[in-house]
């Protein structure tokens, strides 16, 4: 598998150095080059991306901007972005538009190579994914692994209650603990990690066991002793969920 790439930098060296790592890197495809965001996001409405090595302060339209751009559109999961950036304190703001990786310049080939594994890795997962849900009788999904502090750790989807954006992180609330699990991501990267047909965002700040809703009222869905709202934009997709279930 070959990613489809693009590198999107107002400074020429920068971007003729992101070029020539990408050109070297057997699993990328270099498709087109920018100095521009606004030029970038052209090519991308009319091309399939799947990956954008870009900078983020640029003239008319930022490396930021376009990200949120991009995060609105359909099937924004498509096509993720890797920051490539001499502003450190820019990290953050690459977890709120869900950027896969972030590379503070100047960075060697070796960080730029572990930028992109980090996104071969998550198209081969999406790809698996795709491919058990086409599977008839294909075994389903268990557990994830999150990023808490400084390790990796194996969550029972069982386990999981409900999921709830917190500033840059997510809380993970579990049967088994008190207290929720802490973990770097976005809420959005949870959504397209959980089986769709096992969890829901019902709120922009929740995602739900479906299998855990003890009772639902007009307005809200009760797990426990929580009460979770549902969200204007997400009340469509619950109700008619709740209609295929009672029916």
């Amino acid at each position: 598998m070959k990613l489809k790439c693009i590198a999107v930098d107002d400074e020429p060296l920068a971007l003729d150095l992101v070029c020539k790592y990408i050109e070297q890197t057997s699993f990328l495809e270099l498709i087109g080059k920018f100095s521009s965001a606004i030029e970038a996001l052209s090519f991308i409405n009319q091309h399939e991306v799947q990956l954008i090595f870009m900078d983020i302060q640029m003239p008319d339209l930022s490396g930021m901007e376009l990200a949120r751009v991009l995060d609105g559109k359909k099937n924004s999961d498509q096509t993720r972005i890797v920051f490539a950036t001499a502003y450190h304190q820019f990290a953050i703001e690459g977890y709120k538009v869900d950027a896969l990786d972030y590379l503070l310049k100047p960075f060697s080939y070796e960080d730029f190579l572990n930028a992109a594994t980090k996104a071969y890795n998550y198209f081969e997962r999406r790809k698996n994914t795709e491919a058990r849900k086409e599977e008839s009788g294909a075994k389903p999904l268990e557990y994830i692994f999150l990023k808490v502090e400084y390790q990796l750790v194996k969550v029972m989807l069982q386990d999981i209650l409900y999921v709830e954006a917190y500033k840059d992180y997510v809380k993970v609330h579990l049967k088994s603990k008190s207290a929720p699990l802490l973990s770097l991501t976005s809420l959005k990267n949870m959504e397209e990690l959980l089986p769709e047909d096992k969890f829901m965002r019902i709120h922009r700040s929740f995602i739900i066991s479906l299998d855990n809703i003890d009772s639902v009222s007009k307005n809200s869905v009760h797990i426990g002793n929580h009460e979770i709202s549902i969200g204007e934009n997400y009340k469509e997709a619950f109700l008619d969920f709740m209609g295929r279930w009672m029916s």
